[in-house]
């Protein structure tokens, strides 16, 4: 999975902290208030990251209304995914990430087994 270019993610960021459907004026709008940015441009995005799948769409009105179609989390998950695919050697690869974790994301990382190891059993 490729990582989302830089406009691809503030515009997701906006939709995933927002937890509902926007329409690309919402979008634009609120990147404006940092940064000027054409509608266009905006509009142009929302719909490549739709062809990519990351987003779905609705027509309400006249105007479309965009929803991501995986969560922030999914999206991290499969970034992690993918970094670990690059490697030669997975486990060390494993190793070397939970080295760089906090005590707490060791103990999320731990839940997260234990409940992965419920579900093999299940």
């Amino acid at each position: 999975m490729r990582r989302l270019g830089d406009l691809e993610a503030e515009i997701m960021d906006r939709l995933w902290r927002w937890e509902r459907p926007a329409t690309v004026r919402e979008v634009v709008d609120d990147i404006n208030k940092r940064r000027p940015l054409a509608y266009t441009t905006v509009m142009t995005v929302a719909n490549i990251l739709y062809n990519k799948g990351w987003l779905l769409r609705a027509k309400e009105g006249r105007a479309w209304v965009y929803t991501p179609v995986r969560s922030r989390e999914e999206y991290a998950a499969a970034l992690m995914e993918d970094a670990l695919g690059a490697s030669e050697d997975r486990p060390v690869a494993l190793a070397h990430f939970v080295e760089q974790m906090s005590p707490e994301e060791v103990g999320a990382l731990r839940k997260a087994l234990r409940a992965a190891g419920r579900q093999d059993r299940a």
